[in-house]
């Protein structure tokens, strides 16, 4: 993150904007930065920006800045940065849906006034709604496709208004995905695996959909 042009060294400015997350006070950090960089070269290479990152571990402990601490065992040095990749959690997965409020309102009252069975609305019931958008049916086979989540053939609640978001993003232009991205995924049909920042949450291989978008015979 510091050299992120792999220059090798880290300046005085980048390398002191870095440490001050650290959240140590400036005379400590001086200190720290006058033994990282004994020879005042201004910058400092790899090894001494390994020599402070160890001596902000042992000043966060409570140990002594000087020399002697470095073969200290220290737990790792913390940084309150909201772009370091080990606290990057990803936003509230739990909450954080991209269905907004009030769209999921108004999709929630065209759910109601298709009379779902059981929670769920079947192929035959969500169809008129999509053909409705008069978007190609390769589409919305493709919009099916993506919100019948667990491949029931059968919508409920969630899974229809995923449906209904793709064909307004669809009707605005904007292309389906091939894949339901992460934070389209219901909350309510999330994996309870933990999310590691870079992990492609790996969807559940399903059988090839049956058509369900075109499976009621067309009455000529």
């Amino acid at each position: 993150q510091v050299d992120p042009t792999y220059t090798g060294r880290v300046g005085a400015s980048e390398a002191a904007l870095f440490l001050k997350k650290s959240g140590l006070s400036d005379i400590v950090l001086g200190k720290i930065w006058d033994l990282a960089d004994p020879e005042g070269k201004g910058y400092l290479d790899k090894q001494g920006f390994y020599v402070a990152l160890r001596l902000v571990a042992c000043a966060q402990n409570g140990h002594e800045v000087n020399l002697s601490s470095l073969n200290l065992s220290v737990p790792p040095p913390k940084f309150h940065d909201t772009s370091s990749p080990l606290l990057i959690t990803p936003p509230s997965t739990e909450t954080h849906w991209a269905v907004r409020v009030e769209e999921k309102a108004k999709f929630d009252g065209i759910f109601e006034s298709l009379l779902p069975v059981n929670g769920l609305l079947s192929g035959d019931k969500v169809k008129p709604v999509l053909m409705n958008s008069k978007l190609p049916l390769d589409i919305l086979g493709r919009v099916w496709d993506l919100s019948d989540i667990d491949k029931d053939g059968h919508l409920d609640k969630d899974e229809f208004a995923v449906a209904m978001h793709l064909v307004y993003r669809a009707l605005e232009k904007e292309p389906v995905p091939s894949l339901l991205p992460p934070s389209l995924i219901p909350p309510s049909k999330r994996k309870k695996t933990p999310v590691f920042p870079g992990s492609v949450p790996v969807l559940p291989a399903s059988p090839p959909p049956k058509d369900s978008l075109r499976s009621t015979p067309s009455h000529g």
